[in-house]
């Protein structure tokens, strides 16, 4: 249980290239932001939904991004505001494969930093990360400010420590926490894998 910090799982995406909404979206006998939460619930004892608008099949707490603006940095923005604890551990409705032993490796690295953040295959991984509490007048300033309101440009303003893929196999070894489901060839791969295990 890592005490002092919020899960938000980000459910606010325009699932574009899924032709649904990602979160209700099953894989098996539960929808993808159903197994977010499973895998979460262990680890942290605060948990809030980040909806662009309320959903009645969530029983959990949830904050609406300002409808003014759209994508993960706006949701990030929600979590922030109505976390309780120093930090957030954002990650996406997406990615139903994450490794406690992940979670645990990125939290050893907050010290001294306002996030954590993995490196897969030369890419920030944004949406599987910690982030301080105290980066939300930045997150604040890049949402409102003229830039590209994108998680990316909030990593530039910030002190993050990236983690590297040799560091993040210690904990997962094929890296599968970070496998995203963004189509539906995607999640019918991830069937078809799960069929043949």
């Amino acid at each position: 249980m890592i005490a002092d910090c919020t899960a938000v799982i980000l459910t606010g995406g325009d699932s574009r290239r899924m032709g649904q909404d990602k979160a209700t979206l099953l894989l098996g006998e539960h929808s993808l932001l159903q197994h977010v939460i499973t895998l979460v619930q262990p680890m942290f004892s605060d948990i809030i939904i980040s909806v662009r608008q309320p959903r009645a099949d969530v029983t959990l707490p949830q904050v609406c991004d300002d409808p003014n603006h759209r994508g993960p940095l706006a949701g990030l923005a929600a979590g922030l505001q109505n976390a309780k604890t120093p930090w957030v551990f954002a990650v996406a409705c997406d990615m139903p494969f994450i490794d406690h032993a992940v979670i645990e490796r990125l939290a050893q690295f907050r010290e001294g930093f306002q996030a954590v953040v993995p490196m897969v295959q030369g890419y920030p991984q944004p949406l599987l990360a910690f982030y301080s509490a105290a980066c939300l007048a930045e997150v604040i300033e890049c949402l409102h400010g003229g830039g590209k309101h994108s998680l990316r440009e909030l990593l530039d303003r910030l002190q993050v420590r990236y983690v590297s893929e040799d560091e993040l196999r210690m904990a997962d070894s094929a890296l599968r926490s970070f496998v995203d489901l963004d189509t539906p060839e995607d999640v019918a791969m991830v069937m078809k894998q799960q069929e043949m295990n």
